[in-house]
């Protein structure tokens, strides 16, 4: 194996562990100490990677949030087909695997964002950028429905997408709490029924 394909192995586990230490205690009370011990490595290996612990927070945003909102929130529902249809599956499938998880702490995104507000704007843009290619995806997708004949022509797309957002965010939070899998029913059910207030109705045609 290569130097660099070491480097990048490395990186990448030091990046996963630190993602996970950081999602259950808080980036502020975990320490690069706290990483290091998890993953039996050296200060030295740390600096080596890294300039400092907010360097190494950026590169686990650009290379493994960015990653896991894009293939949880976003791919699943690009495509031609009804959006409402693409967005419900894509909710319904996310929140099951929160369902399933063991060690649930909320929507992990609105966590960290929730956490750096006010105390550290270059971690804090990061983040919102993240959001904000949700945001933009969400309501692409929802004029892309309008356009091709599934939602009525007299929805607000950019209000539908923010309702969406805090909505799902909202869930999330509730669903660390008692019942996930109740709470999850009772939520699909509703946005089931509110996407079927913006359908395009046949006689609308």
């Amino acid at each position: 194996m290569s130097n660099s394909i070491k480097r990048m192995a490395t990186m990448q586990r030091m990046q996963v562990t630190g993602l996970e230490l950081f999602y259950k205690k808080g980036y502020y009370n975990t320490s690069v100490d706290d990483i290091l011990k998890e993953l039996s490595l050296s200060k030295g290996a740390f600096y080596y990677h890294y300039d400092s612990k907010e360097d190494f927070f950026v590169q686990i945003i650009d290379n493994l949030i960015v990653r896991r909102v894009y293939s949880m929130l976003i791919e699943p529902i690009e495509g031609h087909d009804n959006p409402l249809d693409l967005i419900t599956n894509c909710f319904d499938n996310a929140l099951e695997t929160a369902v399933h998880n063991e060690m649930d702490f909320g929507f992990m995104l609105s966590n960290l964002i929730a956490e750096f507000n006010g105390k550290n704007d270059t971690i804090m843009k990061h983040l919102t950028d993240v959001l904000k290619i949700w945001e933009v995806n969400l309501v692409t997708t929802l004029q892309k429905g309008k356009f091709n004949g599934f939602i009525d022509r007299h929805v607000d797309c950019e209000g539908v997408a923010t309702y969406l957002m805090s909505s799902f965010i909202g869930i999330r939070t509730l669903m660390t709490d008692v019942a996930p899998s109740a709470r999850k029913y009772r939520f699909m059910a509703q946005l089931r029924q509110y996407f079927k207030s913006i359908e395009l109705k046949p006689e609308s045609v």
